[in-house]
């Protein structure tokens, strides 16, 4: 398993050990814990609506050929 995996999975087994506190009486934790659920669904939401709406992310400004002041 790769460090990065590793890290998911324990970041998701803390933040759901987080609501289980918040669940149990520790209702100073509520809105925190609900920042990062509310921004996931404002971004899928946000993405959702450009592809109905049939809207193109932006395209890069300017192109990467190399270094062009070599000698």
């Amino acid at each position: 398993m790769s460090l990065r995996r590793i890290m998911l999975v324990v970041g998701l087994a803390f933040y759901a050990f987080l609501w289980v506190l918040a669940a149990n009486g520790v209702s100073s934790l509520v809105a925190p814990l609900t920042i990062p659920v509310v921004l996931g669904v404002l971004v899928v939401l946000g993405l959702q609506l450009n592809k109905y709406l049939g809207i193109k992310p932006r395209q890069q400004h300017f192109d990467e050929h190399g270094d062009k002041t070599k000698k």
